[in-house]
């Protein structure tokens, strides 16, 4: 058993929650508290209620999530959002959330992870946003064929691919996880070659076509699971805890 207060000072320290910019949103950090008690920890991508009933089922007191309950910004406690809160809280489950932190940690983020998984070399941070570097460019060795092989092991997901370099190479790699497809020409401008995201608009891939560059499409969702089941590893080591990952994909 840990002590929730200890758990949360820990993930708050070591993922810099106040001094990392995200959206209104996220409301990084604990979300709803528990008696105070930890024995079990789940982790899982969004907060959504079919999540929360999973990991009150597995019996877990806490809950980390990359989106948390407050995504859409201020809502009525009523219907979903009403269960969601009693059913947690009737379970004693504290929810702990992280996105921009957790997506940028040069150990424990999404994007360092997927980059380690690909064989990402000469890694390095670029892409300022709000004053913070977002994303990790470096070399990949290997056609644009075997890359798109190593994301699809790596998110366990297909992956959809617009081959916009016209040599058929891959280039600089660029790594931003989740959905900032829309960066497309911001990745050109900085000399990325290959993007790997996790989602775009439509207009993304004719803009890529365009500039010359190839984007791997990763799915939203699969390319956000390496932070959370990081951080139930780190726990589960430091403070001996059942940990348990809460896979609940939404196919985008």
């Amino acid at each position: 058993m840990a002590d929730l207060k200890s758990i949360v000072q820990f993930l708050d320290e070591s993922l810099n929650t106040c001094g990392i910019p995200d959206y209104p949103g996220a409301m990084n950090g604990l979300q709803l508290q528990n008696n105070g008690e930890v024995t079990k920890v789940a982790s899982a991508v969004d907060a959504s209620l079919p999540v929360i009933r999973k990991a009150v089922e597995a019996g877990a007191d806490m809950l980390i999530v990359h989106h948390g309950l407050f995504w859409q910004g201020a809502q009525r406690f009523v219907d979903a959002q009403y269960s969601k809160i009693k059913e947690a809280m009737d379970a004693n489950l504290a929810i702990y959330s992280s996105h921009i932190p957790l997506d940028v940690h040069p150990e424990w983020g999404n994007n360092a992870l997927l980059a380690k998984s690909i064989g990402l070399e000469n890694a390095e941070s670029y892409h300022d946003w709000k004053g913070i570097l977002l994303g990790v460019k470096g070399i990949v060795s290997a056609s644009l064929d075997e890359l798109v092989a190593k994301v699809t092991d790596a998110v366990e997901s297909p992956v959809h691919v617009c081959k916009g370099k016209s040599d058929g190479g891959v280039g600089v790699v660029g790594v931003i996880t989740g959905g900032a497809g829309s960066e497309v020409a911001a990745m050109a401008n900085q000399g990325i070659q290959t993007f790997i995201t996790g989602e775009g608009p439509h207009w993304s891939f004719s803009l890529a076509e365009e500039l010359g560059i190839n984007v791997i499409y990763a799915g939203h969702y699969a390319s956000e699971t390496f932070g959370v089941r990081e951080l139930s590893r780190v726990l589960e080591k430091k403070y001996e805890l059942n940990t348990q990952f809460i896979h609940h994909p939404t196919g985008l």
